[in-house]
């Protein structure tokens, strides 16, 4: 990964999804130092009928590989996995991955409801009928954990809490104050047991990021950050074929991530974590093998996960409290390889040693913990 960069993001009125995918893909090109008549690879999904077609040519590019795979929130870091295997084989020397959105934008113009609407045919028809939302269904799996374990709501509270704390000292962040335990447990109650800071702001805003052979890195102006393992996982479809609310697709996509990359979970320094709701990073957290299953609750509490925690999760402030522009999972890699290079301001996080930080995971999750793509990055 040789460049990253964000477009505007939070409240952007006035821009079209297009005009944030340009944003995003030009600063990241600029950022890599790269010129775009060398970029022959694209990935995106989410925008246009042929995406990524439709986006590329918006771009001005002609590339000779493509990717838009869709599976939701793990779609980056599974795109990731394809460009990377793909400038292996030689297929490209430079793929960008570029994303934009405006669901805040769109709901206050009236362009959409803001509720998930999901076709009547295959396996989902069996729970329409029962008006399961995108968030109810992540409330059921969060009770599901609390009852099997005896996690409790302040726990996944805690969650919120150090997501906000990490996200204070981010001025790209939407929200920067500080909020306590009781603060998440007295908001109104969306569904249970989530009230609204358990759940994730709705923001606009793009994400982009180059990927380059190594050769190309040699040209670029910036240190490459190296993908050292990938893994990527499909579970269900509706919640009625999921085997165990209590385990995520990142159970799968983690181990085989840190398998080839020879590495272990306790060699990470970081940890970037598709946390649309509280319940997606301590869940996650288990998965990847960062504690044992059941063990969540009592992971992430006394600051586990702040800056200068044990593990900083989410660094940015996530998708609970810096931005999520609906699939996130671009944003974690943007903000890994920022953390890797040393280029977080503020937020940088630092070994016992004070050095910048080696390794660090990303791992994305979509749908309704249907699918997971898990990305092992390092310096070296």
């Amino acid at each position: 990964m040789v460049g990253v960069a964000l477009s505007d993001c939070g409240r952007v009125d006035d821009v079209t999804p297009y005009a944030l995918h340009a944003q995003a893909a030009r600063r990241a090109l600029a950022d890599a130092g790269l010129d775009r008549s060398r970029v022959d690879g694209f990935a995106s999904a989410g925008l246009g009928t042929l995406a990524p077609v439709e986006v590329a040519d918006h771009l001005g590019l002609r590339p000779d590989w493509v990717d838009s795979t869709s599976v939701g929130g793990a779609t980056w870091e599974v795109m990731a996995a394809h460009a990377a295997d793909a400038i292996a084989a030689g297929h490209a020397n430079a793929v960008l991955l570029a994303y934009g959105a405006t669901p805040r934008a769109d709901i206050r113009a009236g362009r959409r409801s803001g509720t998930f609407a999901f076709g009547g045919g295959g396996p989902l028809q069996f729970e329409v009928p029962y008006g399961h939302t995108l968030i109810a269904k992540y409330a059921m799996a969060a009770r599901r954990h609390m009852l099997q374990y005896g996690t409790t709501i302040e726990q996944l509270a805690e969650v919120a809490v150090q997501a906000r704390a990490n996200a204070a000292l981010n001025p790209e962040a939407v929200f920067r104050d500080p909020v306590t335990v009781d603060d998440v447990l007295s908001g109104p109650m969306i569904a249970d047991p989530f009230t609204r800071l358990h759940c994730c702001l709705r923001s606009d805003g793009g994400a982009a990021v180059l990927l380059a052979a190594e050769e190309y890195a040699r040209d670029c102006r910036t240190a490459p950050v190296w993908i050292l393992g990938t893994g990527e996982h499909v579970s269900h479809a509706a919640l009625s074929g999921w085997d165990d609310f209590t385990v995520s697709p990142a159970a799968v996509s983690g181990r085989l991530a840190f398998a080839r990359a020879g590495l272990d979970p306790r060699e990470m320094d970081f940890a970037q974590i598709y946390d649309a709701f509280t319940y997606m990073t301590l869940v996650t957290l288990e998965d990847l093998g960062f504690c044992a299953k059941g063990e969540g609750g009592a992971f992430v509490e006394k600051g586990r996960l702040t800056l200068s925690g044990a593990l900083p999760v989410n660094t940015d402030g996530g998708g609970l409290s810096a931005q999520h522009p609906g699939m996130r999972g671009l944003f974690l890699l943007v903000e890994a390889v920022r953390q890797l290079r040393g280029e977080a301001g503020p937020r940088q996080v630092r070994r016992a040693d004070g050095d910048l930080p080696r390794l660090g995971v990303a791992s994305g999750t979509g749908g309704w913990f249907c699918s997971s793509g898990t990305v092992v990055l390092g310096r070296e």
